[in-house]
């Protein structure tokens, strides 16, 4: 398979944008995180009813936009409201705000209280074509070339809907003319299963990262996580991925009773596998137990751990530090 070489210098990855200044996977936050310099843009796909690829961290609507004041009632038994279940119009007409949580009173809690308001009803849903235009326009403007990080969403959940997200991702790809782009386009899921499928069956030259969860989230009940942590689930990834995407917190494991930093193996064994490795997810506002600032939390990761890149909210940080650090491969 056609691997981006691990010596190269570490990449910025704007994790869902410029999402520590602006909404997640709103076109103004992935404008920012293009001006900011960001390596990579992140999208996370999900489908519309009738099929379209839109631009959302969730398959659900309600911790990021107005969907249950806009569509009462159409909430799931387990009350949440699917994307999959709006057609692309009525998705056009939700607003997107900053990710949101229910206080004990009811109350709407802004997830990261000093990001950007969570009042103002100015941005929107945008679909994955739309925003593949606005990045190459981008490109074209500001003479640059980035790369687009695509995740699959849920893609045994589209299946049970009779949609495949992976065909329809990989149809739009090909007809912005990204689908030929090793060099420009990852593909990631937190599925093995599909990233299999890809490989073998579909054979996508599209370089694919395993994310790696913890099996306690539910993120996907077929991949035990625990196992391609271990230098025999690593082998197995090697097999049909280019690099894993893991937790942070499955790399730097806090520090011990003398403040020395504890590192796990996974960096290492990755390595010996010639897997890249990008961790997410590398937050100013939310930093490990133990770490004191957001350049010390980088120095762990570059200059220990020896990471090819990070998944970021604040790219613009991760891009100073990199230009001032002369941290390997920068």
């Amino acid at each position: 398979m056609t691997s981006p070489t691990l010596s190269v210098r570490p990449m910025v990855i704007a994790h869902r944008g410029a999402s520590g200044y602006l909404p997640e996977h709103t076109l103004a936050a992935k404008a920012m995180a293009h001006a900011m310099g960001a390596d990579y843009i992140e999208q996370d796909v999900v489908l519309s009813r009738d099929g379209v690829p839109v631009i959302l961290h969730d398959v659900y609507l309600e911790s990021t936009t107005d969907v249950a004041r806009r569509f009462p009632g159409r909430a799931r038994a387990d009350g949440r409201f699917y994307a999959m279940d709006f057609a692309l119009d009525e998705l056009r007409q939700l607003r997107v705000h900053e990710r949101s949580s229910t206080g004990e009173s009811g109350e709407e809690l802004a997830v990261y209280p000093d990001r950007f308001p969570l009042g103002p009803a100015l941005f929107g849903i945008p679909t994955l074509a739309e925003e593949i235009d606005l990045i190459a326009g981008l490109d074209r403007s500001r003479g640059c070339r980035t790369g687009l990080y695509v995740e699959l969403k849920g893609p045994n959940l589209h299946l049970q809907a009779g949609m495949d997200i992976a065909e329809i991702v990989l149809r739009v790809l090909a007809e912005k003319g990204y689908g030929e782009r090793p060099e420009q386009v990852f593909l990631q899921c937190f599925d093995g299963a599909t990233l299999r499928r890809l490989r073998h069956e579909i054979k996508t030259p599209l370089p694919l990262i395993q994310l790696i969860g913890e099996n306690s989230w539910g993120e996907d009940t077929t991949t035990d996580y625990d196992y391609l942590r271990s230098p025999e689930g690593l082998a197995e990834i090697a097999g049909y991925a280019d690099g894993i995407g893991p937790w942070l917190n499955q790399i730097y494991l806090g520090k011990d009773h003398s403040g020395e930093v504890q590192l796990s193996n996974l960096v290492a064994d990755a390595r010996q596998h010639g897997l890249l490795v990008h961790p997410y997810t590398f937050r100013r506002d939310e930093l490990p137990m133990g770490i004191d600032s957001f350049d010390e939390l980088l120095d762990i990761f570059f200059r220990r751990a020896g990471v090819n890149g990070v998944f970021t909210d604040f790219p613009d940080l991760v891009a100073h530090y990199l230009q001032q650090s002369g941290a390997p491969g920068s």
